[in-house]
């Protein structure tokens, strides 16, 4: 009777063609959750003048699907270690399509501010969801690459909506691109039939047949037997993933530092998600440009996450981190600094990379860092708690903008909690992390068949 900790199994797989179907629906999701995020800053011009509002109740206009996300984040990534992975994502792709559609159809602050705090808690919920299912089932050597990479696809729905909105807001009105915010719901039965779900949760479901055909198509040279016996390592399995244990063996104050760094840099990422393309268009750029300037923000990104993940799985993840938080508050204190277009293009990039890319490569340190069975449950709480200060961010640098201050003032106050977070990630124990743990248990027992400090639950049942 072979024991089979499918932790290790995953952690030493060889990337395949599954690794591939994973990471494919993975990024095509995050690719929609991206869109449906940028596509209100995008539009906010032509949104404030048609609805004849002012910066600041814009600020409370765009919030209202931020704080939508913190509660999304909050519960979504709970239940999913409850219900199951894959009935949490499609749950999430359902509210932030239709709402984000619905959204478009609104004429008044109010009822758009409904329906974006809506369409959140689905925004909100994938984002911790998706990160789990590809830290889950992504070989431990590339696993940031992969994570960072999928999470990318989170830069590409933000240049969609950039591009998308050039052209429709011009001919069709703003309502045209949130109204192609429905397209994903046709997708929901795909997903369903082609996304694994998680194994601690077939484990706990017993769903054993399952866990056979997704061991043997993340190694295809296992062959299961009826005697077989599934195990995750001890840490990794938990009855019912409470909350208390993000603050248990040793990960407390790293938790709250996760929570700082999520808040800050979610504080930068929505401050210029959403304010970038006003400011650039009151310091004297046209509607046409300022477009041009979010779409290079957001391809900057897609570089920083795909590079951070390249060099977190070749150096300490951790100092990577913080590397690209003192890159942040460098970039975007400079976009505030007269300088010819070419450079500004430059900075702007820079500054995607080291906001938007770093917010992909936090959650893929906070995957990492906390054990299978309370993965979504710890990513869900750090993005829900640093909702807050995306929640934020649109309402305070309305408030600046409102105020008429100089450009170089609104960036300042934007790059302030890039320092306050690299010297949370500065703090993080790394040594308490479950990626750091799992590599000195595997360096010991160097198998994932056989004998293995783990809890079994028989395939025969």
């Amino acid at each position: 009777m072979r024991q089979i900790d499918v932790h290790k199994i995953a952690d030493e797989a060889r990337f395949n063609g599954f690794h591939g179907l994973v990471l494919f629906w993975c990024a095509l999701i995050i690719i929609f959750d991206g869109y449906d995020l940028a596509v209100a800053g995008i539009a906010l011009p032509s949104i404030m003048k048609q609805m004849g509002v002012q910066a600041t109740q814009a600020g409370f206009m765009v919030s209202s699907a931020l704080f939508g996300m913190m509660f999304g984040a909050i519960f979504m990534g709970t239940i999913a270690d409850r219900i199951g992975r894959r009935w949490a994502i499609v749950i999430c792709i359902a509210l932030f399509s239709v709402f984000t559609a619905a959204a478009g159809m609104t004429n008044d602050p109010v009822m758009f501010s409904v329906t974006r705090f809506l369409a959140g808690l689905g925004i909100g919920g994938v984002m911790p969801n998706v990160v789990a299912q590809m830290t889950e089932y992504s070989p431990r050597k590339v696993r940031s690459t992969m994570v960072t990479l999928m999470f990318s696809g989170y830069a590409v729905g933000g240049m969609l909506a950039a591009v998308l909105g050039k052209g429709l807001i011009e001919s069709h009105g703003w309502q045209s691109v949130f109204l192609a915010a429905a397209a994903p719901v046709v997708l929901i039965p795909f997903i369903l039939k082609s996304l694994p779900e998680s194994m601690p949760f077939l484990l706990k479901q017993g769903r054993h047949d399952e866990l056979k055909a997704i061991v043997a198509r993340l190694d295809p040279a296992f062959r299961p037997t009826a005697e077989d016996r599934f195990a995750l390592p001890a840490v990794d399995k938990a009855a019912d993933a409470p909350v208390s244990q993000l603050f248990q063996d040793g990960r407390g104050f790293s938790t709250a530092m996760f929570w700082v760094a999520f808040f800050m840099c979610l504080f930068m990422v929505y401050a210029l998600s959403s304010w970038l393309t006003k400011l650039m268009a009151g310091a004297g750029y046209s509607l046409g440009s300022a477009l041009t300037f979010v779409l290079t923000l957001n391809f900057g990104a897609m570089i920083g996450a795909v590079g951070g993940g390249w060099l977190a799985d070749r150096f300490n993840i951790k100092w990577v981190l913080f590397s690209m938080y003192v890159l942040a508050a460098v970039s975007i204190t400079l976009l505030g600094v007269p300088m010819p277009t070419e450079a500004l293009f430059l900075v702007v990039g820079l500054a995607g990379a080291s906001t938007i890319g770093t917010q992909i490569v936090t959650y893929a340190y906070a995957g990492q860092f906390y054990p299978m069975a309370i993965r979504s449950t710890g990513i869900g709480f750090a993005s829900g708690v640093g909702r807050s200060g995306a929640i934020l961010a649109p309402i305070v640098i309305g408030t600046l903008v409102a105020m008429a201050l100089p450009l170089q003032q609104n960036f300042i106050a934007i790059a302030i909690p890039a320092v306050i977070a690299a010297v949370a990630v500065a703090m993080i124990k790394h040594g308490r992390s479950a990626s750091a743990r799992a590599h000195g248990a595997g360096a010991a027992v160097g198998t994932g068949v056989g004998t293995s400090p783990a809890v079994a639950i028989s395939a025969s049942k």
